[in-house]
């Protein structure tokens, strides 16, 4: 395959796999090579192995960072605080992409930032949604309330009144109690039971801004 073809399949595609190329006449050992050559001569970026995107100027633009960790881990979605920071509810943004996976945990680092793979179960793997992005692609994101429970439950004492000051809440008006209590059921610990309870006061707005 020649670059061109290769423009004219992926050109709308913001991430592709090798597979792309097994498309045509080639075997897999010849799609890996081509698809290293081009790495080389700057055309394409290697994300992880297996996972490619389009270089500039050959694309109108980079992929969003979400985009790029849903492709990079099928069946991730991002969540903890890259989600927390893209609803408002937390006042920092966050360099590295966080998401949630029920594969195994990694980071992975290549040209368009640092990606951070957590795991939890399979049957915790509920509670996204698919945002639009920039542009109007859509990627996989915990909804707010998903997003500030996985954080709560991965970090050691997240459910501490302690932590969740440290969070420094912010626009809670957007955080449903329904939801909430509902997705803190999946769980059936008794530690989320008890991080519901000190959320309660920020959702009241007794605490942590508007």
């Amino acid at each position: 395959m020649k670059f061109e073809e290769l423009l004219q399949i992926v050109r709308n595609e913001p991430v592709f796999s090798t597979g792309i190329l097994l498309a045509g006449d080639t075997t897999a050992e010849n799609a890996r090579a081509q698809l290293s050559r081009w790495v080389r001569e700057g055309r394409v970026i290697s994300l992880r192995r297996g996972c490619y995107t389009l270089a500039e100027p050959y694309t109108d633009a980079l992929p969003h960072p979400f985009l790029v960790a849903n492709a990079m881990e099928l069946g991730s979605y991002v969540s903890c605080q890259t989600a927390l920071a893209w609803y408002g509810l937390v006042p920092e943004t966050f360099g590295a992409v966080t998401s949630v996976t029920p594969g195994r945990p990694s980071v992975v680092r290549n040209e368009l930032g640092t990606f951070i793979y957590r795991h939890m179960r399979r049957e915790l793997q509920s509670g996204y949604r698919r945002e639009t992005l920039p542009g109007g692609r859509k990627a996989r994101v915990a909804s707010p309330e998903k997003a500030l429970l996985d954080l709560i439950y991965l970090e050691p004492g997240g459910y501490s009144p302690e932590y969740l000051e440290e969070l420094r809440l912010q626009n809670t008006d957007i955080l449903s109690l329904d939801a909430l209590e509902e997705l803190t059921a999946m769980w059936d610990r008794p530690r989320m039971g008890r991080a519901l309870e000190n959320l309660r006061p920020y959702l009241s707005g007794r605490r942590g801004g508007t």
